[in-house]
């Protein structure tokens, strides 16, 4: 397995990437002409073949989902593009468009014919106006080239496409939530079931994918399902894009074949800061459970990590060393989620609230012994039991914080002050002479 293999990345770097007439120059659409030349089945099967996992985090078989659509009736079926990423340290889909949004469209092109659907989506972050500007930019270029609208490359096949910006809510990257923002109403999670699949957007079929999810078909559909299969592991195939951030050289973007570990991710991005070493790190995002050095060498693929304790997700690899407070670190991801819960369960909107106060009570100097059980206590209320999976994973790098770190919380506790405060450490020790 070679350590890098840019295919999602390849063009990144190419003069005006995100202009249709470079994407062309780099046979951009000849998966459309050629997935256009099958039926339907013959394009959904071979994304099923492939064994291609949604990017988006959970990991689901993406043409498993694709043919859990009911068979036609006659009435609108929708695919839907999540493109809301907002997770502290996610920061893979929003680059990709900016650099290559053409991919995205030929993907969804393929997606819709492959499910019979003649209205796409691609529900975007609000707050990222650049991207919004020129994905719709991308989106005009490809109607215009009849890539888009009415009878899509001469085939007789329609497929409209419909951009649109959230308001900035973390709650909308839930399926469901982004659904019901979609058609108008305030993002909270639905009730399940009816899925999607099913009863989805204006209570009809609807399929909800990533970003990423949705630009690796056209490799598929060009390159096989074989070839595919040949990069990443027997149960995770392919390639995915990796996100390193935090305390590392050289931070971005790196693809590899899944099963990559994250030893040789931080080999190629420079190591960790010069002088520094590395303390703990965040393989899926911050509502992940972290990992320490220990881990470096289990392979970054869905099995593997969930295997070692912790879940892939979005691969969003945050990387900290040893000058990092872990109770400050997990004390703003609880501010983060406690802002952002929708309310409409009590685990996630209590749960989260009680977290927050107390952690901050722990890090500004103020925590008591008994706090530890409460942090100990509170994410056993929400796992399991909030409506939706954010809330689940809330509380996820708290709990395995006490368990690498706990020595952190109580050294907080028995101090009366943050230990790695050195302003603070200074005038305690100004005030002891």
């Amino acid at each position: 397995m070679s350590a890098l293999a840019p295919l999602l990345t390849k063009r990144w770097g190419d003069e005006r990437s995100w202009t249709l007439e470079s994407y062309r120059r780099a046979g951009g659409y000849e998966a459309l002409a050629k997935a256009l030349a099958l039926t339907p089945g013959e394009v959904l099967a071979t994304v099923k073949d492939s064994g291609l996992r949604g990017r988006g985090g959970a990991g689901f078989p993406t043409g498993v989902k694709w043919s859990f659509l009911p068979p036609p009736d006659g009435g609108p079926r929708y695919l839907v593009v999540n493109a809301d990423e907002s997770e502290p340290g996610t920061c893979k889909d929003i680059p990709l468009l900016m650099a290559d949004p053409h991919s995205l469209i030929e993907g969804i092109a393929i997606t819709a014919y492959a499910i019979g659907c003649h209205h796409a989506f691609v529900y975007l972050r609000g707050e990222v106006v650049h991207v919004y500007r020129r994905l719709l930019a991308a989106a005009r270029e490809a109607a215009e080239a009849g890539l888009l609208g009415p009878s899509v490359m001469g085939s007789g096949y329609d497929l409209r496409l419909t951009v649109h910006a959230g308001a900035g809510a973390y709650i909308c990257g839930e399926e469901t939530a982004l659904l019901d923002s979609l058609e108008g109403r305030r993002g909270q999670p639905r009730l399940k079931p009816p899925f999607p699949a099913v009863a989805g957007l204006y209570a009809r079929p609807t399929v909800v994918n990533n970003v990423e999810s949705i630009a690796s078909v056209p490799w598929i559909v060009l390159g096989g399902a074989d070839w595919w299969k040949s990069m990443g592991t027997e149960k995770s195939t392919g390639v995915a894009i990796y996100s390193l951030s935090g305390h590392v050289a050289r931070p971005g973007q790196y693809e590899a074949p899944l099963g990559v570990t994250m030893r040789q991710l931080l080999e190629l991005a420079g190591g960790v800061r010069a002088g520094h070493e590395l303390k703990f790190w965040m393989p899926g995002g911050s509502s992940t459970p972290m990992f320490t050095p220990e881990q470096l060498d289990v392979p970054l693929d869905y099995d593997s990590v969930a295997g070692a304790g912790s879940m892939l997700g979005t691969r969003a690899l945050q990387v900290f060393d040893e000058t990092v407070c872990v109770t400050r670190a997990v004390t703003r991801w609880m501010e983060f989620y406690a802002h952002e819960s929708c309310g409409k369960c009590t685990p996630c909107r209590e749960g989260t609230f009680w977290l927050r106060a107390v952690l901050r009570r722990i890090e500004g100097g103020q925590g008591r012994a008994e706090d530890m059980q409460i942090l100990d206590d509170i994410p056993k209320s929400i796992v399991g039991r909030a409506f939706c999976p954010l809330g689940d994973g809330a509380p996820s790098s708290l709990v395995s914080s006490l368990k690498f770190f706990r020595e952190e919380y109580l050294r907080h506790i028995e101090l009366g002050r943050c230990p790695f405060d050195r302003r603070a450490s200074e005038l305690f020790e100004e005030a002891d002479r």
